[in-house]
């Protein structure tokens, strides 16, 4: 595993002006932060926001101090950032207001440049050569020609097509070569903001946080800490299905509590977007391909807040689409043509098939018996005039095992 790329990591934040937000959106997200935990050190206060204490946060409740927003309930320790606070009468007014704007109480978000930003100078990916293809797929059997086919396509960027039968590993294909391919790690925000409007990028479900140790905290030639807003995460890979819908691909609003949730692509960037049943979603495939023509071919993004503002984000993404229905009953030539890596995941050989067989018994320390697989071939396959799954062996020998349990 590598360490993020060194011409970028967010850089230490040492006043409220190096943050790029003003006082008011602080001082919002602070009350708010204040009034739903009750009561809250000046610490615990920066901790919360992912701010900087000194330099930051001290304004901003120096700040509410003046305008009587909060008072001081008492003192955990002997320093300034021990002092608790708690909201005035005064402030609880200022509270509701902030509130009624937006219900975010979370880590203070970026400003959107400082997005655009971090996300171009961590555009590059690692390139992949046939080497790391074999280590990625280590314990996986498939045909040497699909290898060339994904390697290239993988290290172009571009969208890709694969297609073919069920079973034979299309997304396992994707998300270990993904893992290879995305392997390097990056930084991303908890949120975005755009004219006082939040947008939440960091998904717990999507990002894997990489653990920062304090000395990697800090910025080598300052010894500041970096901006803690950004958290470093493995390059993301997010995988939808038949679930997709045109609306999840822009920005999400939710009414009540007033902030936006980031799209898949978004939270993908930098990382992989798998979709995966292609042709199954509820809208049709044209609509789908349509909506992403112009950022593969521009690499930028247009998504719309519920103001009608359209907000430009960079789309560093590799699309890879996958399906087990015939290309041709999906899309007509003309749309294919935009995708311009095309992987088809065929049906194994009977040795290749041999080879799965005999890996997932030792996976699962059962013993192999070649005869047993003459006889499973021809009596299952042979026979009945059935194709070759690479799913199969694994499917057979868990019913197998959970069989011998029962009979014990």
């Amino acid at each position: 595993m590598t360490s993020p790329r060194k011409q970028w990591s967010p850089p230490a934040k040492r006043t409220v002006e190096d943050t790029g937000l003003n006082m008011g959106l602080l001082t919002d997200l602070a009350i708010k932060t204040i009034y739903f935990s009750g009561y809250l050190s000046g610490q615990q206060l920066a901790d919360n926001m992912s701010l900087p204490y000194t330099g930051v946060v001290d304004r901003i409740i120096d700040y509410m101090k003046r305008e009587k927003w909060i008072e001081v309930r008492g003192s955990g320790g002997i320093s300034e950032a021990a002092y608790e606070y708690i909201i005035s009468q005064k402030g609880s007014v200022k509270a509701q207001e902030a509130t009624n704007r937006s219900m975010y109480a979370g880590p203070c978000p970026v400003t959107l440049p400082q997005y655009v930003y971090a996300m171009r100078a961590q555009a590059r990916r690692p390139s992949v050569n046939r080497e790391g293809m074999l280590q990625a797929l280590e314990g996986l059997t498939f045909d040497d020609s699909i290898l060339m086919k994904v390697g290239p396509a993988m290290n172009s960027g571009k969208a890709i097509f694969m297609h073919g039968p069920p079973g034979n590993g299309k997304t396992t294909l994707a998300s270990r070569s993904a893992r290879f391919v995305m392997g390097e790690e990056m930084w991303i925000p908890y949120a975005i903001d755009v004219d006082g409007q939040t947008i939440r990028v960091f998904d717990n479900v999507n990002h894997e946080v990489v653990k920062v140790d304090d000395k990697e905290s800090r910025s080598g030639s300052t010894g500041v800490r970096r901006d803690p807003r950004w958290l470093r995460i493995k390059r993301p890979m997010i995988m939808v299905g038949g679930e997709l819908t045109m609306a999840g691909l822009d920005l999400v609003y939710d009414p009540i509590n007033k902030f936006y949730e980031a799209p898949y692509q978004m939270k993908a960037n930098g990382g992989m977007f798998f979709i995966d049943d292609f042709g199954r979603q509820m809208m049709r495939p044209q609509d789908l391909l349509n909506r992403w023509i112009v950022p593969l071919e521009s690499r930028v993004d247009f998504l719309t807040l519920s103001t009608g503002r359209k907000i430009e984000i960079p789309f560093n993404v590799l699309i890879v689409f996958s399906t087990n229905l015939p290309p041709a009953d999906l899309v007509d030539e003309a749309f294919l043509r935009r995708i311009p890596y095309k992987v088809e995941v065929t049906d194994p050989t009977f040795e290749q098939y041999r080879e799965i067989f005999k890996n997932v018994c030792a996976a699962k320390r059962i013993p192999y018996d070649e005869k047993a697989l003459a006889y499973l071939i021809q009596e299952w396959y042979l026979i009945h005039v059935r194709p070759l799954r690479a799913v199969h062996p694994r499917d057979i020998l868990d019913q197998l095992l959970d069989m011998a349990r029962y009979l014990n």
